[in-house]
């Protein structure tokens, strides 16, 4: 069992390293319990799902700006003000939201502009955080610490949103986003107690000519240009998020509870993924994990298709057993996206020169963010000609398709080796 547990040695040699995933391991929960509360919050105040839908577009754009710009900044600055001074916006909208609460403003506009400045200092502060890991932790070390990282995500999103209902439910929203609010102080404590990390000589200054060659050095780097795209073609052929209330609500039934324990799935399949990632550590051909991860991860979805294709359109009288196999697809897949997610990350920040880590980091975020909401656009578009099923089941299998021909195309990605990691 301690072979196959999470390597927990970052924490051990890196005081530094602890603090900062303990900090954030709590405040990611608390940052769960406010996406959910806001959601609520809106669709209460509106009775509209139109108008939470339009929570994602007022993040959206601030989240890609803020991302390329983001790590401009952390690339020139030094690190750690960066991230203490993104994380005090962070802060400062947190508690922007529960004074709005408490006062009983009950302003939808005002939401949607806290969301966006929120948004924004996550953008900026999300770039600076991660290029600060390569230099807490040995380089042989990355895989456990993102993987650790991982534990830490499985679980907020596991715990974040069921926690939500049950606290704006029963203490209210002041409650609920005062919570969070308490939380981010450990985040923000663990920032504190970092040194100082200065740029180096090779840095300049941050601007749009600096996000500039920040992509030109990602376009002759073919092992760092796989990262990305590798990811977009999981996301963009195989995400299913638009399709589950259709699903839950038509085919396999149980509507809103159903989509809960979808996702919850898979988030326990990444948290799982980071509890038994013991050997993660010990494999070379991080490019070719990396690739049979995301084939891994349209074979769940694919397999998902599959089950509610089957289950045809029993579940409009209520939740039925076909719940069992499609949570099980579900939490695959989170496993397969959380082992994808420690391979991409290892290589961006162990291929990637310290001056240019922010940059890469800010691209990683667009890439992540934008994504998922192109493949809910394409998922949802392609049910004007087949059944959400069978859209599962066609995606999952281009997923495949795509990802093994892109990684045959870029052939030396299969052959990355950590030992001598060739941007």
């Amino acid at each position: 069992m301690g072979k196959l547990l999470a390597d927990i040695t970052p924490l051990r040699e890196s005081p530094a390293f602890r603090r900062l995933w303990l900090g954030s391991a709590i405040s990611n929960v608390g940052s769960q319990l406010t996406l959910v509360a806001v959601s609520l919050e809106v669709y209460r105040l509106t009775q509209e799902s139109l108008y939470v839908g339009l929570l994602s577009i007022f993040a959206l754009v601030p989240l890609v700006v803020g991302g390329l710009l983001g790590g401009s900044i952390a690339d020139s600055h030094d690190r750690r003000t960066v991230a203490l001074l993104s994380a005090s916006v962070l802060w400062l909208t947190v508690g922007g939201l529960a004074l709005q609460a408490w006062l009983q403003a009950g302003n939808v506009w005002l939401l949607y502009a806290l969301v966006a400045v929120q948004s924004g200092a996550q953008a900026i502060n999300q770039p600076a955080r991660s290029a600060i890991i390569p230099v807490l932790v040995r380089k042989e070390l990355l895989p456990a610490a993102n993987a650790l990282s991982m534990v830490t995500f499985g679980l907020a999103m596991t715990a974040g949103p069921l926690l939500a209902g049950v606290l704006v439910a029963s203490v209210g929203f002041g409650w609920t986003y005062t919570i969070d609010l308490v939380s981010f102080a450990f985040a923000f404590w663990a920032l504190l107690r970092l040194p100082p990390m200065p740029p180096g000589k090779e840095a300049g200054r941050a601007g749009l000519r600096s996000v500039v060659e920040g992509f030109r050095f990602l376009g002759k780097r073919p092992n760092l240009r796989m990262t990305f795209i590798i990811d977009l073609v999981a996301m963009i052929f195989a995400q299913p998020r638009a399709l589950l209330p259709a699903v839950a609500a038509l085919m396999i039934g149980g509507g809103e509870t159903t989509v809960g324990i979808l996702l919850a799935s898979t988030a326990v399949g990444a948290f799982l993924a980071g509890l038994f990632s013991g050997p993660l550590g010990h494999i070379r051909k991080q490019g070719s994990a990396v690739v049979w991860s995301v084939m891994g991860w349209g074979a769940s979805i694919a397999g998902f298709g599959l089950v509610v294709v089957l289950a045809g359109g029993s579940g409009s009288g209520g939740v039925t057993l076909w719940l069992l196999p499609a949570a099980l697809c579900c939490a695959l897949a989170g496993i397969a996206d959380s082992v994808s997610a420690v391979f991409r990350t290892t290589i961006l920040q162990a291929a990637t020169p310290d001056h240019l880590r922010g940059r890469l980091q800010g691209v990683f975020i667009v890439v992540v963010a934008g994504g998922p909401r192109i493949g809910d656009m394409l998922a949802g578009g392609g049910t004007k000609i087949l059944s959400e099923g069978w859209v599962l089941l066609v995606g999952g299998a281009l997923c495949i398709a795509v990802a093994w021909a892109v990684a045959r195309w870029q052939s030396g990605f299969l052959k990355y080796d950590a030992r001598n990691p060739v941007p």
